[in-house]
Parts: structure tokens; C-alpha cells; sequence
């Protein structure tokens, strides 16, 4: 579901429930333009948890293929200074 910027202005936050309570999300449109999504509390800690999952399996995918470096954190903060 899309509202517009001046729909929340209107409405307050109070325009949120209303809309959370039948659609899964809802965007927020801001002169012409998606710009914000507003999830329910327990969707974003879904997604949180998802987003960790899915990082955790890259690392161990990593880590089994050793697509990993060993260093000590003076060597690690020295190769990072480098890269700015």
C-alpha cells in the first residue's frame, strides 16, 4: 500500500495501524517518489533475522571454500587505511 507524505501529516501516526492491519506493508510516497517503508515490529524482526541468517550461511560458505585471510587486528586496521 502507498500513501503520500502528506497523508501522515494528516493523519499522524495513527494512519499506520490502519493500514498495517490489512496490508503487510506500506510505503511511503514523498513528492512523486517512494521513499520510506513501514513495516509491523514483528515483520522487521523477521526480516532482521532473515538478513542475519542469510549472512551467517555466506560466512560459512566462505569459510568452508577458505575464502578467508588470516591477520592480526594492527595488520588488519593498517590494511584498512590503505583501502580509504
Amino acid at each position: 500500500m502507498i500513501i503520500t507524505a502528506n497523508d501522515v501529516k494528516t493523519n499522524g501516526v495513527s494512519i499506520f495501524d490502519n493500514i498495517l492491519n490489512k496490508f503487510d506493508e506500506l510505503i511511503i510516497n514523498v513528492r512523486g517518489k517512494n521513499k520510506y517503508v513501514v513495516l509491523d515490529i514483528e515483520r522487521y524482526k523477521a526480516f532482521k533475522e532473515g538478513e542475519l541468517d542469510l549472512a551467517h550461511m555466506k560466512v560459512m560458505e566462505d569459510i568452508k571454500n577458505g575464502n578467508y585471510k588470516t591477520q592480526t587486528a594492527s595488520q588488519h586496521i593498517k590494511e584498512l587505511v590503505s583501502e580509504l
